[in-house]
């Protein structure tokens, strides 16, 4: 391999903080709104144009679409996420729980709201290229920019990046499953021209429900036998009908799923139709073939809606999201790594830092939270094994398939990112490492927040 020697060089620090959050999805945004509203003095960088991450970015709107009557949640920042924006009138409720869909271009500014509000020193358009290391603890990180390389500096840093960046060049120990092993990459879109009053009375004259979902890829699924005759959103039909027809090519019967809203302005938003297998979130070349595929199979999905999906016949293309959605790449290999019976079981530890509802998506396990069962997520499941000054908050945080199939969705980041944060805050303050946090200050800063954790 031909290499180029690059000439030593001095780089600026161009801010110091008590904490310094890396990424901010919805891990990286709840952490640093509660170490701000902790105390603390935060930095907040983020490498897109706008807060939200996988809201945002992605175009996941469903944040908590698990929400059903019985279900038992942490509330905290991760519901201030969902009631601010339907306070702004940037959510609609969803189509198959109790919760709201948050429209991810409302959330732009209803986070630069949160963020405003918080006093956090925001840092968008930087994108982090290594940490700045002294030992064995993080004192800060690298970026780049429009205006070049910039140094930031720390007393706890939080990586949030949903890959483990931080982390991973810092040395951390670090999981990795096989690229054919990881869930699917998707690549969502919001349409434009449905005809709302036919595309419902089509919904209601064939309700699909989660049994439906069987069949194909990622869609054959385990439940836990009480989901199977619930409503889901579920568009499987036209997809299949367009493969007969020769339309869509047989061996893409993944393109099936769901869609979130349909408003009377003719809007079908939220449409989770394209899944890519082999997709590695931690390689560009990966990435970039993504990209450009995903478009194109979007592009399949909607012409077979036009043909073969009442109300469709007019539809167009609004957006697609900034990027493709990935669930699964690096992961933390914490001091202690959740198992797929802490996800099942009803997980319980000393040292939590919210509850979670027994929710698992991912790896074609699908249990919705209808009965009151959650776990607790523990603080060590952030802590890095090897290296110190360092959180790992997000959908990267320690465990195993299974857990990381409940774990990685956005609202159990939020829960995670929020107590993040506050250790972070409760570390910096106290002068001690996050390792040696007081958890019950922790957990009483939790309690003032409104988070519940027991």
């Amino acid at each position: 391999m031909n290499v180029i020697t690059e000439p030593a060089r001095q780089t600026p620090v161009i801010h110091q903080t008590d904490v310094l959050v890396v990424g901010s999805g919805p891990g990286g945004l709840s952490a640093a709104l509660a170490a701000a509203r902790a105390g603390a003095e935060v930095c907040l960088v983020e490498r897109f144009g706008c807060f939200g991450g996988n809201i945002t970015v992605v175009g996941v709107e469903g944040f908590a679409w698990y929400r059903h009557e019985q279900t038992v949640e942490a509330g905290g920042i991760g519901r201030e996420f969902e009631d601010r924006a339907r306070e702004a009138g940037a959510a609609v409720p969803e189509s198959q729980s109790l919760s709201y869909e948050i429209d991810s271009e409302g959330f732009k500014l209803v986070a630069d709201r949160l963020v405003e509000e918080a006093g956090l020193h925001a840092m968008l358009h930087r994108h982090f290229v290594a940490p700045v290391v002294d030992g064995d603890r993080v004192t800060g990180i690298i970026v780049e920019s429009k205006a070049g390389r910039e140094a930031i500096l720390a007393r706890v840093v939080i990586d949030a990046t949903g890959d483990a960046d931080v982390a991973h060049r810092a040395g951390a120990l670090m999981t990795q499953p096989p690229r054919e092993e990881m869930m699917a990459a998707s690549v969502m879109f919001h349409l434009a021209g449905v005809d709302k009053r036919a595309f419902m009375d089509e919904v209601r004259a064939d309700p699909q429900t989660y049994k439906d979902w069987g069949g194909g890829g990622e869609w054959n699924i385990e439940t836990s036998g009480k989901e199977d005759d619930m409503f889901s959103p579920f568009l499987k039909k036209p997809f299949a009908k367009a493969i007969e027809d020769g339309l869509i090519p047989p061996h893409l019967n993944t393109i099936a799923g769901t869609w979130g809203a349909v408003h009377d302005t003719g809007e079908l938003t939220y449409m989770n139709l394209v899944h890519l297998d082999g997709i590695d979130g931690t390689d560009p070349d990966s990435l970039t073939a993504g990209e450009i595929e995903g478009r194109r199979q979007a592009m399949l999905a909607i012409e077979a809606l036009r043909r073969y999906m009442p109300g469709c016949s007019g539809v167009r293309l609004r957006n697609f999201g900034m990027s493709l959605g990935i669930r699964d790449t690096r992961k933390l290999n914490a001091v202690y790594n959740m198992t797929e019976v802490d996800v099942r079981e009803e997980g319980r530890f000393e040292d939590s830092i919210g509850i979670y509802p027994e929710f698992i998506d991912g790896y074609g396990i699908l249990i919705l939270p209808t009965t009151g069962r959650y776990m607790h997520i523990p603080y060590r499941s952030m802590l890095p094994r090897n290296v110190k000054g360092l959180l790992v908050t997000g959908r990267a945080t320690g465990g195993d398939r299974i857990a990381h199939a409940a774990t990685r969705n956005m609202s159990c980041c939020a829960v995670a990112g929020q107590g993040a944060g506050i250790a972070a805050a409760q570390a910096a303050r106290s002068n001690r490492d996050v390792a040696e946090v007081d958890m019950t200050a922790v957990q009483a800063e939790l309690d003032r927040q409104g988070v519940r954790w027991q």
